[in-house]
């Protein structure tokens, strides 16, 4: 498949990856695969994870911060580093360093201090807080705007696959067993489930 990472090149690609079966995704608009498509690409975020860094400026007082848009959690920072703090003995020492948490409150993400830094924690390390933090994977209609690697876009169609067969699986748990088909033989690696286990174990393998 030799589309770009393009959401639209993707979804067609998709679709024609899963052939008759992309018939039992009938959403409007290719809803259905890109919903696929979106699934697969946050579990390959936890493959090849997305890490990001940034900055804000402290304010003394302040303890709440916007934080960056799509991020999961914060890895780490390079603000409170013990060896740029004076000693506890020193008249400089600005105390017990705030903890950083990541808060949410009606959907808009913020960096939360705890306490707010104070005029001595800036002055002793500084107003700019630089960090690492994960972020999540996104699939857009430009194609470089997509943060997926285009070197992992057969992993990403196959996890979309695998998600695809999962919901097969889910749908056809549901309807009535027939006793025709369990007296046919039909052979086990026929079943939506057993693809599913087969194709995870296939993804799982490729890391």
């Amino acid at each position: 498949m030799a589309g770009t990472m393009s959401k639209a090149d993707l979804v067609a690609d998709l679709k024609a990856s899963l052939h008759d079966a992309a018939s039992v995704f009938t959403a409007a608009a290719d809803a259905d695969f890109e919903r696929l498509l979106n699934l697969a690409a946050a579990d390959l975020g936890n493959k090849r994870p997305r890490r990001l860094r940034a900055s804000i400026t402290l304010v003394s007082g302040t303890p709440d911060y916007p934080a960056p848009s799509g991020m999961l959690y914060l890895i780490q920072d390079s603000w409170g580093i013990p060896a740029n703090l004076p000693p506890p003995w020193d008249a400089a020492w600005p105390g017990p360093l705030p903890s950083v948490s990541l808060l949410e409150v009606v959907g808009v993400r913020s960096l939360l201090f705890s306490p707010a830094p104070s005029d001595l924690h800036i002055a002793a390390l500084g107003s700019d807080y630089s960090f690492m933090y994960r972020a999540a994977h996104t699939i857009d209609a430009t194609a470089a705007n997509t943060t997926i690697q285009p070197g992992d876009r057969g992993l990403l169609l196959l996890r979309a696959q695998v998600e695809a067969l999962r919901e097969i699986s889910m749908r056809n748990s549901a309807k009535p067993v027939s006793m025709r088909d369990g007296l046919s033989g039909a052979p086990k690696n026929g079943t939506a489930s057993y693809l599913y286990e087969a194709m995870l174990h296939e993804y799982e393998a490729s890391f």
